[in-house]
């Protein structure tokens, strides 16, 4: 334990608050101490350690003591607390009991809750990849281009069912604009309007104002990557979750007028992110793949439609009148923040099948002579995807590298890319073998509400150009009826930068030679910092603290393993701002959860 008595360390307020409640559990000073004593991978997987001994005593106790912690805290409202803590308390209870806190998966759930213990270096698994059954010739630029089609990219609505015009916008918690219980009767400071605000998940009236203006694209299809749900974690039940993608399928059958290839997000779940893995005996969550099933049938097919219920969420499902199969796949199994994917201490290279099933069905559509979009939610270079599978995709990347001519992903909020490789350790153009696109949020806490618009080769189904299509929040007439709008033209701003010929597509050689001109060129790099959040959330990023040369790096990294983030521990994802208040910086998708919590209190502790 640390050296320092814990009175020492935090504020006499708090304990006073920590030795006074009565409903205090005995063991709550116990896990502070625990908080307090994790400064690296030895000390967090000695934590652990502690911790399992607390949850022997059963999920009660062990999430009693944790809402006791951070209500003692005061760094959350009480019912964030108790509600995140009731909610993912359980699950990380039963993977203490489950595993030995010495081993590997003990040191990854460390990663997962506090940041220690990372690895960039994944088990070593070979993918079973039948080889091809005849030479594949790389596909050739044609000579003349057919006119394009269009395919529009909706991520991340984020739709706040509970939304109350009218109700605080400046709330306390991680989202507002509801009629939260311990607000009621308090002034309001900042009303809600009719169609949303940055601190606030999107309303339906903005999620109806954006898919009216998809329909008016007139797209050959719609691919919608996931996260329908809103950011009260603490608050989802099955039953909201259940009605909240029903409903928003409702809403895009009613209101686009093209078919549509949906995927799942990890807020499409509760409690958030958790998926279990077939391998566990305890859980399930078979009843959103049932939803889903029957909620996507009309777009995908009877086919498609029981590889949902069947394949843990994922599906093959072909464009009808072309060459094209979209193969949407539930990334979540292979999320770090899925704390279900550590309750076995035994090597799972290939959790519920999924990547068995993106082999199938490229060999597949590789045998057929078709070609192959795929959809999902968590891009694979981010530093939270579990490397192993990160790197498993890769090997399948690499394989059918010719048939994969699209790869589309959310998650992030942000518009962004990611640069596959054949050669890591040789970053060039003509290395570059894939790219994933991510499209940015519809909810306006991440920037300006956005969708993309591809234009698509008919012949090669390669993209020719991209367009964002925005709201601006800070439009005069924004609450009346939000203007949907060009924000910028990909092939028109970045084609210049790189000298793009004419009949070129978007290639992953055009990806990398972007990340080229932004290596040398600051004003092109801030401009592309400026498009993350459409202008609406712009944080700066400079060569102060290495912050181009990392982002730079990440957009070569659509393998996990090669991105530049590094976690230095829990307590650094908060800080304090020039008032003193904590001010959380966590994940834009993810929203508080217990791993926020726990660096807010082990902050506290050490400030």
């Amino acid at each position: 334990m640390h050296s320092k008595p814990l009175k020492l360390l935090w504020s006499s307020a708090i304990v006073l608050s920590l030795f006074s409640a009565p409903a205090i559990a005995q063991n709550a000073t116990q896990v502070l101490e625990i908080l307090e004593s994790i400064v690296d991978c030895t000390s967090c997987l000695a934590a652990l350690g502690s911790l399992q001994a607390i949850a022997q005593s059963g999920d009660d106790v062990f999430v009693n003591d944790l809402v006791a912690v951070c209500d003692a805290a005061h760094l959350d409202d009480p019912d964030v607390c108790s509600g995140n803590m009731m909610r993912s308390g359980p699950i990380i209870a039963h993977d203490l009991r489950s595993i030995n806190t010495t081993g590997q998966t003990a040191g990854r759930l460390c990663d997962a809750l506090f940041g220690f213990c990372a690895s960039k270096t994944p088990n070593p698994f070979t993918v079973p990849l039948p080889s091809p059954v005849a030479s594949i010739s790389p596909p050739r630029t044609p000579t003349r281009r057919a006119t394009p089609f269009q395919v529009v990219h909706i991520s991340d609505v984020h739709i706040d069912r509970n939304y109350t015009i009218g109700a605080e916008a400046n709330c306390t918690k991680t989202i507002c604009c509801r009629n939260f219980a311990d607000e009621a009767g308090k002034p309001i400071t900042e009303p809600a309007q009719p169609f949303g605000n940055p601190k606030c998940d999107s309303p339906p009236s903005l999620s109806d104002s954006m898919l009216e203006a998809v329909n008016k694209v007139n797209a050959k299809f719609v691919i919608f990557t996931g996260d329908v749900v809103a950011h009260d974690n603490w608050l989802t039940t099955q039953s909201e979750v259940t009605e909240d993608i029903e409903d928003f399928n409702s809403d895009m059958l009613s209101r686009i007028k093209t078919q549509i290839f949906p995927g799942f997000g990890n807020h499409d779940v509760t409690p958030v992110n958790a998926f279990p893995r077939n391998t566990t005996t305890t859980a399930n969550v078979q009843w959103v793949f049932d939803i889903e099933s029957a909620g996507w049938k009309h777009w995908i097919g009877g086919a498609a439609s029981q590889q949902v219920d069947h394949i843990s969420g994922s599906f093959a499902a072909p464009v009808p009148d072309t060459d094209l199969i979209i193969l949407s796949i539930n990334t979540q199994y292979w999320y770090k923040q899925n704390f279900w994917l550590y309750d076995s201490d035994t090597f799972q290279p290939d959790p519920n099948g999924i990547l068995a099933f993106m082999v199938e069905q490229l060999q597949a559509a590789e045998t057929a002579g078709k070609k192959v979009w795929i959809i999902g939610h968590i891009p694979l270079g981010k530093s939270d995807t579990m490397e192993d599978q990160s790197n498993y995709y890769d090997q399948i990347l690499q394989r059918y590298k010719d048939t994969i001519v699209g790869q589309f992903f959310g998650h992030s909020h942000k518009d962004q890319f990611e640069i596959a490789y054949s050669d890591y350790s040789n970053q060039i153009a003509a290395n570059a073998v894939g790219v994933g696109l991510i499209c940015p949020a519809l909810t306006p806490t991440s920037g300006n509400p956005a969708f993309k618009v591809y234009d698509v080769d008919p012949d090669t189904y390669g993209l020719m150009n991209i367009r964002v299509i925005f709201a601006n929040l800070t439009d005069p007439t924004f609450q009346e009826n939000p203007t949907w709008g060009l924000y910028y033209d990909a092939r028109e701003v970045y084609g210049s930068l790189v000298g793009l010929p004419p009949t070129s597509e978007l290639t992953p050689a055009f990806w990398h030679n972007l990340t080229e001109v932004f290596a040398a060129n600051n004003s092109a790099f801030q401009l592309f910092n400026t498009f993350i959040s459409r202008g609406g959330d712009v944080t700066p990023c400079d060569d102060t603290d290495g912050c181009r040369n990392t982002t730079i790096c990440d957009m070569r990294a659509f393998r996990s393993q090669n991105n530049c983030d590094v976690d230095s521990g829990s307590f650094s994802l908060s800080r304090r701002n020039a008032g003193g208040s904590q001010r959380r910086e966590a994940s834009e998708c993810e929203g508080v959860g217990i791993r926020d919590i726990f660096a807010e209190i082990q902050d506290e502790l050490r400030n």
